[in-house]
This record gives structure tokens, C-alpha cells and sequence, in this order.
């Protein structure tokens, strides 16, 4: 079965919400299943619930078939998005403009190459989509 996993913010940012609607063409497009993910960062007091991620989507997009909710805690949003990415064996990731830029700072402290997208590739074996708003 393909995989597509979209990384958002809660509440939905506009950045978020044109992500998350880039995400939902992917699943079309492939007849795939969505993930819809959020990290809890364990240095913030805000805690995000699947229940609360799933209403605040299904108010802007309606229900979607195929669609699970994920909740992640961890330290940094990339490594946790990547972990995820890995562990579900994801096909597609769709990320935000914004958040390609912090993917490539960070892949950048680790090698030596400014191609997130090639990068994620190699490692993850999956097509990353950068979504704009």
C-alpha cells in the first residue's frame, strides 16, 4: 500500500493548510493512505491530542478516507518527521517551504550536501514534495 505522511502545526497554519491540501492531492493521485502527523517538541508546555489534530483537519478539508492522525513527542520536529518517515516506510513526504529550509540546515550540520530532497531520497527511499502556500 503507498504511504503518503504530511508533517503540520497545530493550530493549522496557512503554510500548513497548503501543505496538507498538497498532501491530500498526492493521495489521490497515487491511492495512497495519509498520514497526518504533528510533534509534541518535549520543550514546549503545549500538548496536541490525535483527537484535536483530526477535528482541526477534518473542519478545513471534511473527513478523508484513508487518513490516520499521528501524534509525536520529540526534541527536534526534522529528526522526528524522519523517524516517522522511516519507521511507516513512507512512499511520499509532502513538507512545507519552510520546512524544507530547516531540513536543509539540519542536513547540513550532519553532510556535506545542500540537496535535502537527493539526501532524503538515499536515505529514506521515498519522494519528497515541498508544498508552497
Amino acid at each position: 500500500m503507498t504511504l503518503v505522511i504530511v508533517p503540520v502545526r497545530y493550530p493549522l497554519s496557512r503554510h500548513s493548510r497548503a501543505t496538507l491540501e498538497r498532501a491530500i492531492e498526492v493521495a489521490r493521485e497515487h491511492d495512497a493512505d495519509l498520514t497526518v502527523l504533528h510533534v509534541n517538541l518535549y520543550q514546549s508546555d503545549e500538548t496536541v491530542t490525535r483527537a484535536e489534530l483530526k477535528s482541526a483537519v477534518e473542519a478545513t478539508f471534511g473527513r478523508l478516507d484513508r487518513a490516520r492522525y499521528v501524534v509525536r513527542p520529540g526534541f527536534l520536529v526534522e529528526e522526528t518527521i524522519l523517524d516517522e518517515v522511516a519507521a511507516e516506510d513512507a512512499d511520499y513526504v509532502v513538507i512545507g517551504q519552510k520546512q524544507a529550509g530547516r531540513w536543509r540546515r539540519m542536513v547540513r550540520r550532519l553532510i556535506d550536501d545542500p540537496d535535502i530532497e537527493g539526501f532524503l531520497r538515499r536515505k529514506l527511499e521515498c519522494e519528497v514534495i515541498t508544498a508552497s502556500p
